[in-house]
């Protein structure tokens, strides 16, 4: 009955904030996990990047087959293209000028088509001013 009644107490202490035991193994068993856990994580790594591999090979047959080029070579081919433009010059390379925004001969048919759909009445105004 009293080994009994020692055990308890020793639970209570811990169980009050006391001191517990250490194990003198804790180090050895906590470096082993650590490591185990390094293991477990580079083995999860190998293992999907085998998994990628194998997806970039399918995906590599599929744009073969099709002759689809990846996203980083039509960005490469762009930047040459750009590179080639502006070889012989010393300013950057002008912006396309989109439809409609810069012909003054436009800008004048775009007026006359509005004004066809404005009132007689208005169209008076416009023109006694």
């Amino acid at each position: 009955m009293k080994q009994a009644l020692g055990g308890a107490t020793k639970d209570m202490g811990k169980m009050l904030g006391g001191e517990e035991e250490k194990d003198p193994d804790a180090a050895k068993k906590e470096e082993e996990r650590q490591e185990a856990l390094r293991q477990q994580e580079e083995e999860r790594k190998a293992k999907y990047a085998k998994m990628e591999a194998e997806r970039e090979g399918i995906r590599q047959g599929i744009r073969d087959k099709y002759g689809i080029k990846k996203k980083e070579e039509k960005e490469a081919e762009a930047a040459a293209a750009m590179e080639q433009a502006s070889e012989g010059s010393l300013t950057r390379p002008k912006k396309a000028v989109p439809t409609g925004c810069g012909d003054e001969e436009e800008e004048e048919s775009i007026v006359d088509t509005v004004m066809k759909f404005i009132p007689t009445p208005l169209m008076d105004m416009f023109n006694k001013k």
